[in-house]
């Protein structure tokens, strides 16, 4: 399951970024570690983008950002 899946209010944890080694830097340096809690906050109207909290501050991201995190839900 992919991040861009989730439905709003869920929580998950990372399990793997994967993607390109931009992408994937891009969002490690954002805090989208293995084993980080997610939740999702809210999605835009056409489904792009997304918030998400983790480590306690929120964060936007492109729905082609978010399909490159596996989660596994909670």
């Amino acid at each position: 399951m992919t991040l861009d899946t989730l439905e709003v209010g869920a929580t998950a944890r990372v399990e793997r970024v994967r993607g390109g080694r931009a992408i994937v830097q891009r969002l490690q340096e954002m805090g989208m570690t293995t084993g980080v809690m997610v939740k999702v906050i809210r999605v835009a109207p056409l489904g792009d983008p997304l918030e998400v909290e983790l480590r306690g501050y929120r964060l936007s991201l492109r729905k082609d950002e978010a399909a490159a995190v596996e989660v596994s839900a909670l």
